[in-house]
């Protein structure tokens, strides 16, 4: 245990980059929480019909941010090594590959949203229809948002890997209050505005996501390291081919990843409409808890990726130690609160009783498992931070499909087990993964420097 303690300029070191991105994550969060409790006032269908969509979207963002994690390897270790130049190629394939994923993600959305909304729905027809409508009403406007989201992504994320953590979360602190205005505005229909419902919500998160951006843009164009990267100059093949060659791995898990949560969910949906809007409840507030332990990933990803990219490899294998030390005793803490308040976060919905039953002991379980998530997202951007990108693959979203999801397909497919129950082995099918993560951490296999030759 001694090993783990550090010194204070360390601890402080990693506060510096941690806390603007817990705020940064924390206010986005809170963003999609009160969109979800508000959305609730106006019942439960409305309130499926939109988490379905963002269960979809999901699937989207989480697209994006593989996307930018392959350069953003490279970011970190090339301003670790003091490359401009190396940074500015970094931004702008990050930049390109974003723009065409979010165009074939509008084209996909626009063209077979129906169909996808309509695979979680097995309710009574009446019912369905009604919560298909809601979803759709919701999508199409939020697909005007994708394009402000991905820039949002690029500038935020290769700002933080540059040393910036705080005008990101300047930017979203000030999206999400303007989201919160326009939403209580427009979803209840307050001041004179008319009453839009799951529109408003829609309108309220694409105009925050453009104010979001534009901060970024601003920020951005002053920053030493990125100021010229939009300019969009010729980048080496050497550096591409090396980007591809690490990034594709990282983005394929990404979608792996995303849409086995998405099949996940699917599956849950299968037990009904109750089970639907229950698990929308446990995962908003989930993610909302869980603000620190993605915060220290990322920061992890920075400081582990800044150390080998300068050569320091002693001091990045203690570092990530420390980190994921820290990272679980926090995750412990805030599952212990999370556990005493699973009871009386459901009550803030517009749902029936069994809904909000179902979901506080759903919230029981996820916050028992919050330091075991903790391990094995400590250890995912250990790996991604020293480019073990196919093990990172195989680790992460593998896993995932083949044990996570398949799980929740053959218990939900195959016996008449409760949700409560399912939910409860899936969630512990994630216990040896985090016994792996912490493995291949405490061997170094992931250490690597990757621009030492470019």
């Amino acid at each position: 245990m001694k090993k783990l303690i550090g010194s204070k300029g360390f601890y402080k070191m990693v506060l510096a980059i941690c806390i603007p991105i817990v705020i940064q994550n924390g206010f986005t969060n809170l963003a999609s929480l009160l969109d979800n409790i508000m959305i609730g006032q106006l019942g439960t269908l409305s309130m499926s019909g939109v988490s379905i969509t963002n269960q979809l979207l999901q699937v989207f963002n989480v697209t994006i941010f593989g996307a930018m994690s392959g350069p953003g390897i490279f970011m970190a270790q090339f301003y670790g090594k003091k490359n401009k130049e190396g940074v500015e190629n970094c931004f702008r394939i990050k930049l390109i590959i974003g723009i065409i994923i979010t165009l074939l993600a509008i084209f996909l959305f626009y063209t077979f949203g129906q169909q996808l909304i309509s695979l979680y729905l097995n309710d009574n027809p009446t019912d369905s229809l009604k919560t298909l409508n809601y979803g759709m009403d919701y999508l199409k406007i939020m697909l005007i948002g994708l394009i402000p989201f991905v820039i949002t992504q690029v500038y935020s994320s290769s700002l933080r890997e540059t040393g910036n953590t705080v005008l990101p979360m300047i930017a979203s602190v000030v999206a999400v209050i303007v989201n919160f205005c326009i939403n209580y505005i427009l979803i209840f229909g307050h001041f004179g505005f008319p009453q839009l419902g799951v529109s408003g919500a829609a309108i309220g998160t694409v105009v925050s996501r453009v104010i979001e951006m534009s901060i970024n843009i601003i920020g951005g164009s002053r920053n030493l390291y990125l100021k010229d990267a939009i300019k969009m100059k010729k980048v080496p093949f050497d550096t591409t081919k090396e980007m591809l060659k690490r990034g594709l791995p990282l983005l394929c898990n990404e979608i792996l990843w995303s849409i086995s949560i998405a099949l996940i969910s699917q599956s849950y949906s299968t037990r009904g409409i109750i089970a639907v809007a229950a698990i929308n409840i446990t995962t908003t507030v989930t993610n909302f808890f869980m603000i620190v332990c993605y915060a220290m990933g990322n920061s992890i990803s920075i400081v582990v990726g800044q150390q080998l990219g300068a050569g320091e490899i002693e001091k990045a294998k203690d570092y990530d130690l420390k980190m994921l030390f820290m990272n679980f005793v926090m995750c412990l803490a805030i599952g212990i609160v999370l556990f005493n308040v699973s009871s009386l976060i459901p009550q803030i919905y517009n749902t029936s009783l069994e809904v909000k039953a179902l979901a506080s002991q759903l919230l029981k379980i996820a916050a028992c498992m919050l330091p075991i998530i903790s391990i094995y997202y400590s250890s995912y951007f250990t790996m991604r931070a020293g480019g073990k990108t196919f093990l990172t693959f195989l680790f992460d979203s593998g896993y995932t499909f083949v044990f996570t999801f398949m799980s929740a397909l053959l218990l939900t497919r195959l016996t008449s087990l409760p949700i409560l129950t399912i939910y409860l082995l899936v969630q512990c099918v994630d216990i040896p993964k985090a016994t792996l993560g912490l493995i291949l951490v405490r061997k170094g296999i992931w250490v690597h420097n990757i621009v030492s030759d470019l």
